[in-house]
């Protein structure tokens, strides 16, 4: 493999146009859940999406993980919460922060806490972090 000259920020023979590869991310193992039921063909899905929200007030240090209660979110309608809606096992949860969707092995979300895995990074003060709750049931058509 070729190697990377970390002084320069390029690569020794290895690239076209001196463009710099950077390393691989390497994503953390999440525990896997049953498949969902089998969808009988004349059933409809429905999504039911709920959406949470808040804007960080002071800097997190997320050197020992940080978990966050799910009473300093709101709603879509800005509407204080005390709990999230999780959907499981037909559906997922996605958190963005700072509007960059988060890997899944960093997190987890309860209904009472959205838990960060320690992580040599800060959530600086006004960065906003939303929760993105989705579920999947179904109906007859």
């Amino acid at each position: 493999m070729n190697k990377i000259n970390p002084r320069k920020f390029n690569c020794n023979y290895c690239c076209e146009n001196r463009r710099f590869y950077w390393p691989r991310i390497i994503a953390r193992t999440t525990p896997s859940v049953p498949f969902p039921p089998v969808i009988v063909p004349d059933q409809a899905i429905i999504p039911t999406i709920n959406r949470y929200f808040y804007i960080v007030t002071e800097d997190i240090n997320l050197t020992n993980g940080a978990t966050l209660p799910a009473n300093l979110f709101t709603d879509d309608n800005s509407n204080p919460i005390t709990e999230f809606t999780i959907y499981n096992p037909n559906g997922y949860v996605n958190i963005y922060i700072n509007a960059m969707m988060q890997e899944g092995g960093i997190y987890s979300v309860t209904p009472d806490a959205l838990t960060i895995e320690p992580v040599a990074a800060t959530i600086f003060a006004g960065t906003p972090i939303i929760i993105e709750s989705l579920g999947f049931s179904t109906a007859a058509i």
